[in-house]
């Protein structure tokens, strides 16, 4: 496996996982149940199966988001605050690896099938960053499920925790026929999501297993929904002794030498990272540990969304597809507020990171349409 001169990192959107519909018996705007998640994960396990049995040479890592479904276990848990403890934010990230990874292994089966004797590793992952990052106080990532105006003002009027945020228009024709629970249509519909904090991603605690992982010819399924969010704890010292204190009253001592570094101690932090910028620190760390190592490696990022392509003035009259954009344009429309936050800003911000760390090409296009993206018929391709 050491042989294989390229990687893929697939970065999969939660949304694509359980896109919005509209429930038939209330009318209402709703996340997919269990039974359509697990059929439309395993058509796109179908997809990444025949792509990777066609390019038996590349090795694979595979990532993906939480955004509807972290959403939907926090809100379970206020739910069922009265009968049950509540959970916090970055155990509700840690639930939801363990369930995605567990629908995305269906890729060893789709494999397998193939007669290719590759296996899946799910990698719980936590993700290290800053607690003084400002994106604590400016909630912008979109989790949950799709609420309209009129219900997120209510919740919100309700809650003062509760912070929502315009997420898109309604984008088919189904949705935008819904009559909103005030009675009133709407056209376009506005989808409203709730928005939590997002921290930046700057390191990955399980990054030697990962790529352990990926180079004995596996696929790990790894930084699910962006990573758990953890920050490194530093020690209390008395005298030759460290004292590292951690959440629920939990602590770690030691006694030190003179000059001994400190422990790698991390403790988790309530917040959601965007899967992509940790998608793109992955690919960057994989990158430079490559270099280090003597044996460079290609890594290209396809990041996989509920749309075909970049668009310039999304969801309006003069909508645009982008085909291919270069790191320098990308950063232009970047730096203009082209796109939104929490949705496809930090896409392209991490592939701009991506490309600026040394990757060569990177894609944002639909799983459907992957052969073609990579055909350079569908998509965007951004180039270095």
């Amino acid at each position: 496996m050491m042989g294989k001169n390229k990687l893929i990192i697939f970065a999969l959107g939660g949304n694509e996982i359980s896109p919005v519909e509209v429930d038939p018996i209330t009318g209402k705007l709703i996340n997919q149940n269990i039974r359509a998640q697990w059929s439309r994960t395993a058509k796109t396990c179908e997809i990444l199966a025949d792509f990777i049995k066609e390019n038996q040479n590349f090795s694979y890592i595979i990532t993906h988001g939480n955004g509807p479904q972290i959403g939907n276990i926090l809100l379970r848990s206020e739910y069922s605050s009265k009968h049950l403890f509540p959970l916090p934010l970055d155990v509700c990230g840690a639930d939801s690896q363990g369930a995605l990874g567990y629908m995305l292994a269906q890729l060893s089966n789709s494999l397998s099938v193939r007669g290719l004797g590759i296996n899946t590793a799910e990698i719980i992952t936590q993700v290290i960053v800053d607690a003084d990052d400002p994106a604590f106080q400016n909630p912008i990532k979109f989790i949950g499920p799709p609420l309209t105006k009129e219900e997120a003002t209510q919740i919100m009027s309700e809650n003062q925790d509760y912070c929502a945020k315009f997420y898109k228009n309604a984008d088919t024709p189904e949705l935008n026929s819904l009559i909103t629970f005030s009675g009133k249509t709407r056209a376009p519909l506005e989808i409203w999501r709730r928005v939590v904090p997002s921290p930046k991603p700057i390191g990955i605690v399980e990054i030697d297993i990962i790529e352990a992982c990926y180079l004995s010819g596996h696929i790990p399924i790894t930084v699910g929904g962006g990573g758990i969010p953890v920050v490194k704890v530093s020690p209390k010292k008395n005298k030759n002794h460290e004292t590292y204190e951690c959440n629920y009253d939990i602590s770690y001592k030691r006694e030190v030498s003179k000059g001994e570094s400190q422990a790698q101690i991390y403790k988790g932090i309530e917040g959601v990272v965007d899967k992509d910028l940790s998608s793109s620190l992955l690919a960057k760390m994989i990158l430079e540990r490559s270099v280090s190592r003597g044996n460079p490696i290609e890594v290209e990022l396809v990041i996989l969304t509920n749309i075909d392509s970049v668009k310039l003035n999304f969801q309006k009259t003069n909508e645009e597809s982008i085909p291919i954009l270069s790191l320098e344009e990308a950063t232009s429309l970047y730096k203009s507020s082209q796109f939104q936050e929490g949705s496809m800003s930090p896409k392209i911000e991490s592939i701009i990171n991506f490309l600026n760390a040394g990757g060569k090409k990177a894609y944002i296009t639909n799983v459907d349409l992957l052969k073609e993206t990579f055909s350079g018929d569908a998509g965007t391709t951004f180039l270095n």
